[in-house]
């Protein structure tokens, strides 16, 4: 895999735009700086922003039988019909934006059979209990990272401007919150936020399954395909795989809440060139999120106390790039309006 560089050519090109436009330099803040990445990032000087996709995964996991969650195992695949049939957060949010919303079953425990409209990408009927050994086999992570990757390549030969990327699992902060401990080597308790709206009670069972399940996998930090295999999740590497893939092809991608910030986590150690193509949206309210943003090195665009996931975040971060690059590429220069400019 190559993933270039940002352009530091198009990056100046796009900035000398920018302040040609009838405004105070810079006081569109970051709003420019979406402008500057989202040019860099297609290498054109006058990009189009049409075709804007959200990737929802779908998978379950073993550890939901820990009580983890707030809800039973069984809603994940409910969720999946109720995003099939325009009825979820994810629907409300891509229809507002005009992005088209792909589910992605990689991992539900449940049979669907010839569902329409669903993606069918299944690599196992959902992740082993991480308290009693590993999620999934090595080369179940993997497979599950080249459907993401595959997933890209699709969406570049169907023209897609820019990439969105959601989850849906029960359970999946369990793992998101493993994933985190590990690889930014900051303690459980600190990582490990109330997921689907958990009590006190529940929240201190949690932290003790994840630390349980840490000390029975064992999971090197060094090796990211391990610590996915040994205590992740399917959807999580699904997305790990979309972003790979997406930035190998220099497609955008926004990044969803704390369950995707996992699968970004994963992807940047694999392949820390990921970093130039993605965006985080928003920070997330689970306690985890920003020691992610922090590892990774990414400014969250939104603070709106969300955790529902699905790719809902990921949708508001896609309107915001999306006027971004109306403003780079509609609105009048000084020299075209006839305005003057900074004495």
């Amino acid at each position: 895999m190559r993933i270039a560089p940002l352009s530091k050519e198009y990056l100046t090109k796009a900035q000398e735009r920018l302040n040609s436009l009838t405004k105070p330099l810079g006081s569109l803040g970051r709003l420019e700086e979406l402008a500057r990445w989202y040019v860099a990032v297609k290498e054109n000087i006058a990009p189009k922003l049409d075709r804007k996709v959200i990737f929802t995964f779908a998978g379950d996991h073993g550890v939901a039988e820990e009580g983890v969650s707030a809800y039973p195992k069984e809603v994940t695949a409910q969720m999946v019909y109720n995003f099939l049939g325009g009825g979820a957060g994810i629907n409300v949010l891509a229809g507002h934006i005009g992005a088209e919303v792909k589910v992605v079953d990689i991992g539900v425990d449940h049979d669907f059979g010839d569902l329409p409209g669903l993606l069918h990408r299944k690599v196992k009927r959902g992740t082993a209990n991480i308290t009693r050994g590993p999620a999934m086999g090595r080369e179940e992570a993997q497979a599950a990272i080249e459907i993401g990757m595959a997933l890209a390549e699709e969406a570049r030969r169907d023209g897609a401007d820019i990439i969105g990327t959601g989850d849906m699992g029960i359970g999946n902060t369990t793992p998101s919150s493993a994933i985190t401990a590990v690889v930014t080597g900051r303690p459980v308790e600190e990582v490990t936020g109330r997921g689907t709206g958990i009590n006190d009670e529940t929240l201190r069972k949690k932290v003790n399954v994840i630390e349980r399940a840490i000390k029975v996998n064992k999971p090197d930090p060094s090796d990211p395909l391990d610590v996915l295999s040994k205590v992740g999740g399917l959807e999580i590497a699904g997305i790990a795989g979309l972003i790979m893939g997406s930035a190998e092809r220099r497609i955008p991608v926004v990044l969803d809440g704390f369950i995707s910030g996992a699968s970004a986590l994963i992807a940047y150690c694999l392949e820390p060139g990921v970093k130039d193509y993605i965006f985080a949206s928003h920070l997330s309210q689970e306690r985890g999120h920003r020691a992610i943003l922090d590892r990774v090195g990414l400014k969250p665009l939104l603070d709106l106390e969300m955790r529902l996931g699905e790719g809902t975040g990921a949708c508001l971060g896609i309107f915001l790039v999306e006027a971004a690059v109306r403003i780079y590429n509609e609105m009048a220069t000084f020299k075209g309006a006839g305005v003057s400019e900074k004495l």
